[in-house]
């Protein structure tokens, strides 16, 4: 739910949502990080609470700190940004290791949770008796659940997976347009999506390609298994995980057979690829849609859709979490304030703002969740889309390096599409900048 991020990863934009005129907009970034240490109180006992997060996790977009002080009249939040969540990891885990600088509350992306719960629960608040973990959708809060049952983090957005296409480029190409339509054509999963691209190949309109970028594709593959890159004894085992295995053969695969315009996303040219109408498809998590539709523009309102991903089982790409830190002046205050803005209706608030998904079960059956529509894309009813992905995700095992694991990947995907690097050459590099970055 960031617009710059790694691990569940993915610099983005978010779509805002509302359930009477849907609009898919972009939302710029403001705020800095702040060297501050925690909250502090006045003389007339008001609190400052702070909360450290990355990218745009959409409080402020949505109103909710404004309306927290009305609630709360004695306490203030403010909010320490960071534009990209690589900046930000590595100084809150320094912050972490020397005690000093912590915000009162402190944003955590699905691809540290592992690491942090492994490493730094003991510096976290327990979270298991201020929130019911059983609220929220069942893999998500296992996820920051340490061993002894300590609860490091709520969670606030996930990123179900769904395929946006382009209706008018599927048309020329002789492909069905109906969102229901293209589920079907892809319904046996992502083998049936690269099928379709070979059709698309064959009429495909001057200039354009299927798909973006084929490390998408693979992240998507490797999204929808429960084993990725480490089994449940905490054992890097990517090299022998079949999801991975899947996900870097079918991104060869789109290679080699030119069905990817070879774009690594959230770059200039990946902009200005969507800026002229050259991608067809691209694999969708919810806040995705923001991003498409920033960068192409209004002259292609209307020409996008939505459809459901390929496949039985749903990917779940990105996700963040926010911690409460032990040393904090204010744990207490931090602790309601991270019970409140990740309850059923703040959650349906952020969404209606920016467009990333709720975590929580309880707002999937509020309105501005569940009649949401984007008109931008062709009026799809997103929120039963992505609620519906929501459920059949599976619960994947997370290791301590997946986001080191997944860009090293992605990058050596990459250059199978654009140097055209050889499938075993590729991995070869790929294995061996893991293999030193695991030790």
């Amino acid at each position: 739910m960031r617009i710059t991020r790694t691990g569940g990863g993915h610099g983005r934009r978010a779509a805002a949502v509302t359930t009477t005129v849907l609009t898919a907009s972009a939302l710029l970034l403001t705020g800095c990080s702040s060297d501050d240490d925690s909250g502090s109180t006045d003389a007339n006992g008001n609190i400052t609470l702070t909360l450290a997060d990355y990218g745009q996790f959409g409080y402020k977009e949505a109103g909710l700190f404004a309306k927290y002080h009305e609630l709360h009249p004695n306490i203030t939040v403010k909010e320490e940004t960071t534009a990209n969540e690589q900046d930000y990891y590595p100084k809150l885990l320094q912050q972490l290791n020397s005690g000093s600088g912590l915000a009162d509350v402190t944003g955590i992306e699905v691809g540290r949770i592992k690491e942090v719960v492994d490493t730094q629960a003991a510096k976290y608040a327990d979270l298991s008796k201020t929130i019911n973990v059983a609220d929220w959708v069942s893999w998500k809060e296992k996820q920051a659940t340490a061993k002894d049952g300590t609860v490091v983090g709520a969670g606030t957005d996930i990123g179900p997976m769904s395929l946006c296409y382009r209706k008018d480029l599927f048309q020329k190409a002789g492909l069905p347009t109906d969102r229901e339509a293209v589920a079907k054509a892809v319904a046996g999963g992502w083998e049936d999506y690269l099928k379709l691209g070979e059709q698309y190949k064959k009429k495909a309109p001057s200039g354009t390609y299927f798909m973006d970028s084929a490390s998408a594709m693979y992240n998507a593959v490797v999204s929808s298994s429960a084993q990725q890159y480490y089994d449940a004894d905490g054992k890097a085992v990517y090299k022998d995980s079949p999801s991975v295995k899947q996900g870097w053969n079918l991104a060869a695969e789109a290679a080699q057979k030119k069905l990817t315009q070879g774009l690594p996303q959230f770059t200039d040219a990946w902009n200005a690829a969507l800026r002229k109408g050259s991608v067809a498809t691209v694999a969708c998590p919810a806040w995705m849609a923001g991003q498409i539709s920033t960068n192409s523009g209004d002259g292609y309102k209307g020409k996008w859709d939505i459809s459901r991903a390929p496949g039985s089982t749903a990917a779940n790409w990105g996700g963040s979490f926010l911690a409460v830190p032990k040393s904090g002046d204010h744990v207490k205050e931090a602790t309601e304030l991270v019970k409140w803005l990740t309850a059923p209706e703040q959650q349906a608030a952020v969404f209606k703002a920016i467009g990333v998904f709720p975590s929580n079960k309880g707002a999937y059956e509020l309105a501005d969740v569940k009649d949401a529509k984007l008109p931008y894309f062709s009026d799809a009813p997103v929120g039963q889309i992505y609620a519906e992905e929501a459920k059949s995700i599976p619960e994947a095992v997370l290791g301590a390096k997946d986001a080191t694991i997944k860009d090293t990947i992605s990058n050596q995907i990459n250059n199978m599409e654009q140097r055209s690097t050889s499938p075993d050459d590729a991995w070869k590099a790929a294995t061996d900048t893991v293999d030193k970055a695991l030790g």
